[in-house]
């Protein structure tokens, strides 16, 4: 039987991406087809979300949704089946999703995704009877409140999963907002919405759905420690074996060196050559020294403490004396931006930069680095090692969530064994990184051993087949719960 899934989203790609969570919505509905799932995705109708229906289908029309009328919308787009909640007064602004062109989070946040949350519940309880889908999949917290509004409806509710993509965002707002949320009184409790005397989306969703995965197996187990869960580590050791990690996998269609149109030279395992084209035009894009000796460092990420980039920062001088080039591309903390583009004038020709964010160049420096560097203070899972992987550049990442589970420590017994990927470290710290960036030049300097690494990483099987699996396991469990 065919298990149809509603997935509740606040972007995806390739409609609309702040982050990895748009490419998990984009990739895994295609990935579970061949495990007989079929999802469909909701999401907000965004102007850029809008733009790209054709000739949707009006399936529900909402006489009210927090103050105005809105649409339910039915289409396919790219290949992905999507019902687009098109309410002009919650998400008809330009530019990001989440903040205004100040980067202030937009105040009525919380009415915009309780909307979208209230209307995954309505459709979960047969809004559109053939649109009814068995299971509901919320992610993070703009859509943790799905599960409330299906508790305390009254009416039978189907199974809910909650998946967390990141602990550190977890949509908290005044108690005083709960009429406005349509919540009855007796949801402000601890075993429902209220988080240390506020409302918690993310709270309700790990409190009241069936089960809640999160993107990789440690990442699972560091949210359950005070260090990891940010103050909601408790409640996810009450839910015991509620809680599982499942590894994110990436696009291979979209991230495939053999085909990839936006790097300047295609290649593959069997043809590592064209690694070097690459090389070359990723060092000319960014104003490096054109030198196939250099080892290049390239980043891909945030620009935040999270993502260690400070850590980065105070060590860039050893990666230079190692021998290195850094080509980052990224946007976020004005004090490291202006840290990096410093560098840029300091050491012309070692250190590139572009602030911001460009898919084509995301894709160029997977394709021309040699070393894809990931010092990540946390990391739910991670997909830019997963593209390094795929790529041939090797990850040099902390020891730490999806990282430690993606990538292989080119230690001595690995080594010896002949199965490292990459270079971790432990613990996050600028003497660790230090360490591991002069481990990194060392093996770079024995090119037998590198390529063998290079290798065994770009066989490492990095899709989205075993996560799949994984999702159609739980949904099915789900189910025969359900119905047992």
């Amino acid at each position: 039987m065919t298990l149809k899934i509603l997935a509740v989203v606040s972007e995806i790609y390739p409609l609309v991406k702040t982050g990895g969570l748009a490419d998990v919505a984009g990739a895994l509905p295609g990935a579970l087809v061949p495990e007989d799932v079929a999802v469909t995705t909701l999401v907000p109708g965004y102007p850029a979300v809008l733009a790209a229906l054709k000739k949707p289908q009006v399936v529900h029309t909402f006489a009210g949704l927090f103050g105005h009328d809105a649409r339910l919308l039915k289409a396919n787009v790219s290949g992905l089946d999507l019902l687009v909640l098109d309410a002009p007064h919650l998400f008809n602004r330009p530019g990001n999703p989440y903040v205004d062109a100040d980067g202030k989070d937009w105040i009525d946040n919380p009415l915009r995704f309780a909307a979208l949350s209230r209307v995954a519940a309505e459709i979960g309880q047969g809004l559109v009877p053939a649109l009814t889908p068995d299971v509901i999949h919320a992610h993070d917290w703009q859509t943790g409140l799905t599960a409330a509004y299906l508790r305390y409806s009254g009416r039978p509710a189907v199974p809910t999963v909650m998946t967390v993509h990141n602990m550190a965002f977890q949509g908290q707002y005044g108690r005083d907002l709960l009429p406005a949320l349509g919540l009855p009184a007796r949801a402000y409790a601890i075993d429902g919405v209220e988080y240390y005397g506020t409302i918690g989306f993310l709270k309700a969703g790990l409190q009241l759905s069936d089960r809640i995965t999160t993107v990789s197996p440690t990442y699972a187990t560091e949210i359950r420690t005070a260090e990891g869960g940010m103050g909601l580590d408790g409640l996810l050791r009450s839910r015991g074996n509620a809680v599982s990690g499942i590894l994110n996998g990436i696009d291979t269609g979209v991230w495939n060196p053999a085909t990839d149109a936006r790097i300047a030279a295609p290649f593959e395992l069997s043809r590592l050559a064209g690694r070097a084209a690459n090389k070359k035009a990723l060092q000319q894009r960014l104003g490096l020294d054109v030198d196939p000796n250099a080892l290049i460092f390239g980043v891909v990420s945030r620009l935040s403490w999270q993502k260690g980039l400070d850590l980065l920062l105070e060590r860039l001088p050893a990666l230079l004396a190692a021998g290195g080039q850094l080509a980052l591309l990224g946007s976020g903390e004005m004090s490291l931006a202006n840290g990096f583009a410093g560098a840029t004038t300091l050491h012309k020709g070692r250190v590139g930069m572009v602030n911001g964010y460009d898919e084509g160049l995301a894709h160029l420096i997977q394709a021309g680095s040699d070393v894809i560097l990931v010092p990540s203070r946390f990391e739910p899972c991670g997909l830019t090692q997963l593209c390094a992987l795929r790529y041939g550049a090797l990850p040099l990442v902390a020891r730490v969530g999806g990282l430690a589970d993606t990538v292989i420590d080119a230690n001595e017994v690995a080594l010896a064994a002949g199965v490292g990927t990459g270079v971790q470290f432990s613990p996050v710290s600028g003497d660790a990184l230090e360490a591991a960036i002069w481990r990194t030049a060392d093996l770079w300097r024995d090119r037998p051993t590198w390529k063998k690494l290079q290798k065994n990483a770009m066989k490492t099987d990095v899709s989205w087949t075993r996560p799949a699996a994984a999702y159609a396991r739980l949904y099915r469990e789900l189910v025969a719960g359900r119905a047992g």
